[in-house]
């Protein structure tokens, strides 16, 4: 219980300055918003892209250990954006400190809560803190916006709640292991043992999502009220917090291919509804949505887990890859095809496109990874 109201409480201290962060360094830096684009692209690179590794080096000095070693890191990058109003290096500095925080955190939390949990324990467990990393993301960016005008106060109560989180951590007990400990391999082999299909539906999934989650803002501007895309928007992740342990034990049952299915199915369901326009067709998107994310994320770590030759540390670091690079596709040819839509004045058909890739490539990566299964066998 401890670990899930930490983990809640570091998305709080993140997801209170990520939503900003834009006009932060715009403001700080001087510069515009495709330079600040790249700045914001390279750290989240980073922060995904050092997941396996940093997960190795978690399954080397031990959870617990990264842990705090993480949070440490979180409450130096909030020092370091409180000291460097005047120094737009420093800003950029804290911003890199704040994603290897991340990058550390992630994975070992994951594995933490699962280090000795059976397999049939393994949905109810990952699913509660999933729920409670969601309740920080939907609650983050209220704390944010409270001092929105006061960044000062912001850094400062961030880096007071990160060293309460240290203090808190340090009284986590050491993680104990519940069979064999499995070989620790070198780090140039983080990605050996990779379950090859999981990780090419997580890449899919956030394709998917994180062009709901990048281009509805854009797209609802000047269509619905800010407040009320700002309410629907954290309405998603209470939403995520709710149907994830309900439906838990029932997606850890499944197949993968039903789960797929049902997911997708409510993915393209939620995007087709944001074409209508109008606050009525976005609410209604959001919470299909939400059914559908719930299912995926959930199943898709747990087929990882299932699939895996690895310790559940580096499989959650290569799940974390996945989504870097599923965003990375996102950001590459969502943002094209949004493009394109948005100059030829069509923009409501780009969700109508989004919706027909969840009900198309799903079955084309099911698809593909049998038959790379039996070209293996």
């Amino acid at each position: 219980m401890a670990l899930l109201v930490s983990g809640c409480l570091v998305n709080v201290g993140t997801f209170a300055v990520y939503p900003y962060l834009a006009v932060l360094l715009r403001d700080r830096l001087g510069v515009g918003m495709a330079q600040v684009g790249v700045v914001l692209g390279a750290a989240t690179l980073v922060q995904f892209a050092s997941a396996p590794l940093t997960a190795a080096f978690a399954e080397r000095i031990g959870l617990k250990r990264c842990l705090l070693l993480a949070t440490f890191v979180y409450g130096l990058a909030a020092l370091t954006y409180l000291v460097g109003g005047d120094e737009p290096g420093l800003t950029v500095l804290a911003l890199f400190l704040s994603c290897g925080a991340g990058a550390l955190y992630s994975p070992a939390y994951r594995g933490y809560l699962v280090h000795s949990a059976t397999a049939e324990q393994r949905p109810r467990v990952l699913s509660a803190g999933n729920a409670a990393g969601n309740l920080g993301i939907a609650l983050g960016p209220v704390v944010g916006a409270l001092f929105l005008h006061q960044p000062g106060r912001l850094f400062a109560m961030t880096a007071v709640l990160y060293a309460v989180l240290a203090v808190a951590h340090f009284f986590l007990r050491p993680e104990r292991t519940t069979g064999p400990r499995p070989d620790v391999e070198p780090f140039r082999r983080v990605l050996r043992g990779l379950a090859g299909l999981p990780f090419a539906v997580t890449v899919l999934t956030h394709y998917l999502y994180m062009q709901f989650y990048q281009y509805l803002s854009p797209f609802a501007e000047g269509r619905v009220p800010t407040a009320v895309y700002g309410v629907v928007m954290m309405g998603y992740s209470l939403g995520l917090v709710a149907v994830q342990p309900l439906v838990a034990r029932r997606v850890g049952r499944v197949g993968y291919p039903v789960a797929m299915a049902v997911g997708f199915c409510c993915m393209a369901a939620g995007t087709a509804a944001f074409a209508a326009d109008g606050v009525a067709g976005l609410a209604a998107g959001v919470a299909v949505m939400a059914v559908g994310t719930a299912v995926l994320f959930l199943k898709n770590d747990l087929e990882a887990l299932a699939g895996s030759r690895r310790s559940a540390t580096v499989t959650f670091g290569q799940q974390r890859l996945a989504v870097g690079v599923g965003s990375l596709l996102s950001g590459v040819v969502g943002g094209a095809v949004y493009g394109l839509f948005e100059e030829a004045g069509l923009l409501p058909g780009f969700w109508l496109a989004v919706a027909a890739q969840c009900l198309l490539l799903p079955p084309l990566v099911l698809v593909v990874a049998r038959r790379a299964a039996g070209w293996r066998g």
